[in-house]
């Protein structure tokens, strides 16, 4: 019997062709299928975020070690995900793709241990990780291999974090345990036809008897507006796509480096509208990111949690080519006041900045933390903290802002100086005291308002002594609690000289292996 000999150029050929096979995943079919729901594939998704001609797949022909259930004839092309590394706008990344036409994208053993090592390589060499996940949850057939696998991916999130950033892109079903590891990551897109629950609707009816859809469980809005889990929402995978990319340009590789400086024909020069923005009157509302857009290059500011604790705005912008994060109270909601998420939320996005070396501005018309009782009973004193564990834990170049209301814990709480801001500046209509001036007017005053002849008009006296006396921005300048009280048009300049200066700052912390803060 004569051995046949295969040339070299008919093993390339198979080589090739066994490629072409894994790479339509469960078949055409299928792909199809996913496409008129309106979705990309696993691979059309990395293709996407990838720069042109840099995807290097690693793990194409991994196989899942599995023989019960029939598992050992199952065809499951490159395990159900994509991994591999490439280039987004130049910068390497590792990432990992769900394919859900295969077995519906389940994650079992080897699926897992492909996700990991991509993890693994971002730790290792200093690169963001991106994980698109569509998924129908645990490979059930794998049983407690198929747990174990989740693990690892939690223990991994939780070994980069902080060390490089971590996006999680959701674009289909992310269910029951797999939802815990996008909550490890830094961010959070969500696409309209993604959900995120941990039990469904069926789970929740049986133990409840309640009915809900899978929309107002686990739906895009449902977390950026109520739970808060997300940080955006896009309207398909293409836009979830494109809002990684350009949060990824605000970043550093890694924790060792500085964000990228870009380059900007944005002019730093005064701005004589800016200050027709805020009324002088405290009562009155605007929209701060009016406010902001004049202050970042080209008014082009990256909202995060837009639709989320809205009495505060977090997000990221440049100012003179330099990445920086932007916290502002939103007067226009609640008159901008602190309350338990608007803290969460706050706090969250100052410490993301400081794990990514990105200096932070802060923008400040804050009346308070919020009164009530379910405010209290919910533990506004413990979420409220948070803020000042976050500013104070700060090591990053730190600039506040105070355009109008600062007053009590919440003017300590948005990046006092004492708390460790570098550069406080003021603007003339600032006031800082430790309450506004009508309530603290009554209470100081109140035996000589009492016993006028005409109380209303003696409290109005007293009211604006107490401004003139205490609220007024020279007081806290005075004490060295503001650096500079500063003519609004102003402000782009003021902020832009300070990163400059705080470029090289260092600043050294004492010796503990982490903090207890309030959580």
């Amino acid at each position: 019997m004569t051995e046949e000999v295969i040339s070299m150029e008919g093993r390339v050929e198979n080589l090739l062709a066994a490629r072409e096979k894994i790479k339509l995943g469960g078949g055409q079919a299928r792909l199809d299928k996913q496409r008129a729901q309106g979705k990309l594939t696993a691979r059309e998704r990395v293709a996407a975020l990838l720069d042109e001609g840099s995807f290097q797949e690693v793990g194409l022909f991994r196989r899942n070690r599995t023989t019960t259930f029939g598992m050992d004839k199952a065809d499951m092309p490159a395990e159900g995900v994509v991994t591999g590394t490439g280039t987004v706008l130049g910068r390497p990344i590792h990432l990992a793709s769900q394919d859900f036409t295969v077995m519906g994208g389940s994650a079992g053993e080897t699926h897992s241990k492909k996700v990991v090592e991509m993890m693994m390589g971002a730790l290792e060499n200093g690169t963001p990780f991106v994980f698109v996940n569509d998924s129908g949850g645990a490979r059930i057939q794998e049983g407690i291999d198929s747990l174990s696998g989740y693990g690892q991916v939690f223990y991994a999130n939780v070994l980069l974090s902080g060390v490089v950033p971590q996006i999680s892109i959701i674009c289909g079903p992310c269910a029951g345990g797999a939802a815990y590891s996008p909550a490890l990551t830094d961010f959070v897109i969500q696409t309209r036809k993604a959900h995120m629950f941990i039990t469904g609707p069926s789970v929740i009816k049986q133990v409840t008897g309640e009915d809900v859809t899978q929309d107002a469980l686990g739906g895009a809005d449902t977390h950026q507006q109520i739970s808060g889990v997300n940080h955006f929402v896009a309207n398909d995978d293409a836009e979830a796509i494109l809002i990684a990319q350009k949060l990824l340009s605000f970043l550093p590789q890694n924790n060792d480096e500085a964000p990228p400086i870009m380059e900007t024909e944005a002019p730093v020069a005064y701005d004589p509208e800016i200050g027709a923005i805020v009324p002088v009157g405290g009562k009155q509302g605007y929209d701060m990111r009016d406010v902001i857009y004049r202050l970042v290059d080209d008014a082009d500011f990256l909202e995060v949690q837009a639709d989320y604790a809205k009495s505060i705005i977090v997000g990221f912008g440049r100012v003179n080519g330099r990445s920086v994060g932007i916290v502002a109270n939103q007067p226009s909601v609640m008159a901008g006041v602190l309350d338990i998420n608007s803290s969460d939320k706050g706090s969250r996005f100052v410490r993301t900045c400081n794990a990514f070396n990105v200096p932070i501005v802060t923008l400040v018309d804050v009346p308070g933390y919020m009164p009530g009782v379910a405010q209290e009973h919910g533990g506004i004193i413990r979420h409220g903290a948070k803020m000042l564990y976050a500013y104070s834990s700060a090591t990053v170049p730190l600039i506040t802002v105070v355009l109008r209301k600062a007053y009590g814990g919440a003017y300590l709480a948005m990046a006092c100086r004492d708390l460790g801001a570098d550069k406080v500046f003021a603007w003339p209509t600032a006031e800082i005291a430790v309450m506004g001036a009508e309530g603290a007017a009554s209470i100081v005053f109140k035996r000589e308002i009492d016993g006028a002849d005409d109380p209303a008009a003696k409290r109005e006296e007293k009211i604006a002594e107490y401004r003139d006396t205490f609220s007024t921005p020279f007081v806290a300048a005075s004490r060295g609690l503001v650096d500079d009280i500063i003519d609004p048009g102003e402000t782009r300049l003021k902020i832009a000289n300070a990163l400059e200066l705080l470029a090289g700052k260092r600043k050294h912390r004492p010796a503990k292996k982490h903090g207890l803060g309030p959580v």
